[in-house]
């Protein structure tokens, strides 16, 4: 496998600049997760690593390799799409071979036959391999897909949005499957999403993007703990962070114009009164919503809490995030 690096990545689309001087180092063996709402660069820094895309500007490293005027082949890298591209003619296990079988390779057919068995086993679609992959559901094409890349050893996956198309279970199964096959074999993998859940359960970097900058670059928990700015605190925490007035609760620092607060930074039972709107029961947990002082917000309290609409409840703040004007963290 290998480390990744980005240095100073431009890139534009007629007027629209999709990247803007993005630099990032997505070290070996590591799982790196690009988080942002369509339109923030995800996509397209993926296709910048895969060589789908050519950067305007900036240089681009594979294992130290300049790589940048490379074509896809030349890199060595196995990439899933958002949409399954699967060939439908074939069978799901010639779907599967297809990788394997490239003359630049020479797999012998007892080492094909193993991984095809391996992969299929894993993606539970090993009952399925005889079959044309026409006659198959979409998830399980997109499972084929993910199949195709995983049954080569690249030095990249390349991963965008792989598991969007999945019902619920599956998609849940299919998490702890990719990061438990990322995590044994050390793979180096760089993954599209814009769900939270799946950049914290199964990222060891998140890279938080904006209008094609990269905004935050750190673990999920150091992003979480210590975001830069209110964009990069709204993109994990379920519920999302609240933001209000810096001065709603009291003196706020200098140049603060905003308080943030995540479920867990709202203590209650003791400061000001605050009233219970909506009481949310989602089994392991229970959501109030709270009106104080005219604004809405939401944190977590016991699950078998009693209090119910109308009720009233005593909160404060608990080491809170304070940004200032243009979102950027100030305390």
């Amino acid at each position: 496998m290998a480390e990744v690096t980005l240095q100073g990545i431009s890139k534009s689309f007629g007027a629209t600049t999709a990247l803007d001087d993005v630099t990032m180092t997505i070290p070996d063996g590591s799982f790196v997760v690009l988080l942002g709402p369509t339109g923030a660069g995800k996509t397209t820094t993926l296709r910048m690593v895969s060589g789908l895309d050519k950067p305007d500007r900036g240089r681009i490293t594979i294992g130290g390799r300049d790589v940048t005027g490379l074509t896809p082949a030349q890199r060595d890298v196995a990439m899933v799409f958002q949409q399954y591209s699967l060939y439908p003619h074939l069978t799901v296990r010639q779907n599967l071979e297809f990788p394997l079988k490239s003359p630049i390779l020479r797999t012998p057919q007892a080492e094909i036959d193993r991984k095809v068995g391996e992969v299929a086993e894993i993606l539970q679609i090993s009952h399925k391999l005889d079959n044309k992959a026409t006659a198959l559901s979409g998830g399980e094409m997109q499972r084929v897909s993910i199949g195709r890349a995983l049954v080569r050893d690249p030095a990249v996956y390349l991963m965008d949005e792989p598991l969007s198309s999945l019902d619920a279970k599956l998609r849940s199964d299919l998490r702890i499957e990719l990061k438990g096959i990322q995590a044994n074999s050390g793979a180096t993998l760089l993954y599209v999403t814009h769900d939270q859940i799946e950049a914290m359960t199964m990222a060891t970097h998140v890279g938080v993007l904006d209008r094609g900058r990269l905004v935050q670059f750190g673990t999920p928990r150091e992003i979480y703990q210590n975001p830069v700015s209110i964009y990069a605190a709204s993109r994990l925490g379920q519920p999302r962070i609240n933001i209000l007035p810096a001065d709603l609760f009291g003196s706020a620092p200098p140049g603060a114009t905003h308080i943030g607060l995540r479920p867990e930074q709202i203590a209650q039972g003791e400061g000001q009164e605050s009233v219970v709107q909506r009481v949310e029961r989602l089994g392991d947990q229970t959501r109030l919503h709270l009106t104080f002082k005219a604004h809405d917000l939401i944190t977590v309290t016991d699950a078998h809490t009693a209090l119910k609409a109308g009720d009233i409840v005593r909160i404060s703040p608990r080491e809170p995030f304070y940004f200032a004007a243009d979102g950027a963290r100030v305390a």
